[in-house]
């Protein structure tokens, strides 16, 4: 049987990890060729990751399905215990790697110019590879546990807690107050080759399409 919120889980997991890797090719290509990176995108690629995952993501985890799946055993709790560290760590590390940002953007044009790239590339990396590793622990151990145990009542909950996630990279239209980020995400991706099909690919749904500015 297949329950919604797991659907929507898996289906973020999916987007987040597009946005990741999206991002790291990008910083990529810019240090491959000795360019400068579109901060305006890369400041709305981070706004994502903060807006979705971090704010309506991982806290309907913490609260909501991790509660469920405690006291089943030792093991378990432990795996729990981390998962939760984990989702605090994300909400202290969006915010150093927004100020690296900051500080490479605002350095770009002085001496300081590499050195704020190499720290911004630096603390990207390690939040993508720490974030990568969180979700594979979720969808091999945490997800298929959840699914074993939990009866229909609990699955009704959390189905009807995650159905309220709108994340436009995860199959949903975006609020029209979105629109203008997710544009300028899409259109930044697009402008780099494949990166766009890497996104789409990673994400399981085609890429938000918007009508160009009026």
């Amino acid at each position: 049987m297949t329950h919604d919120s797991l659907n929507i889980i898996r289906h973020e997991h999916r987007a987040l990890s597009a946005m990741l890797r999206s991002i790291m090719l990008l910083l990529h290509g810019h240090r491959r060729y000795g360019t400068l990176p579109d901060f305006d995108a890369l400041q709305a690629m981070l706004f994502y990751v903060d807006e979705f995952p971090e704010k309506l993501h991982h806290p309907k985890e913490s609260r909501l399905l991790f509660p469920k799946l405690r006291g089943r055993s030792v093991q378990t709790d432990a795996v729990l215990d981390q998962l939760d560290r984990d989702h605090a760590h994300g909400e202290r590390a969006i915010r150093e790697l927004e100020h690296a940002l900051l500080g490479f953007r605002t350095m770009s044009g002085t001496v300081q110019c590499e050195m704020r790239r190499d720290k911004f590339e630096q603390l990207m990396r390690h939040y993508a590879d720490f974030y990568l590793a969180h979700m594979r622990v979720e969808e091999t151990e945490i997800l298929p546990l959840a699914e074993s145990v939990l009866d229909a009542g609990e699955w009704a909950e959390l189905d009807a807690a995650f159905l309220t996630n709108r994340d436009p990279l995860a199959g949903h239209e975006a609020d029209e107050a979105y629109k203008p980020l997710f544009r300028m995400i899409v259109g930044a991706l697009q402008d780099h080759g494949n990166v766009g099909s890497v996104l789409e690919a990673f994400a399981g749904a085609a890429l938000p399409v918007y009508p160009p500015n009026r």
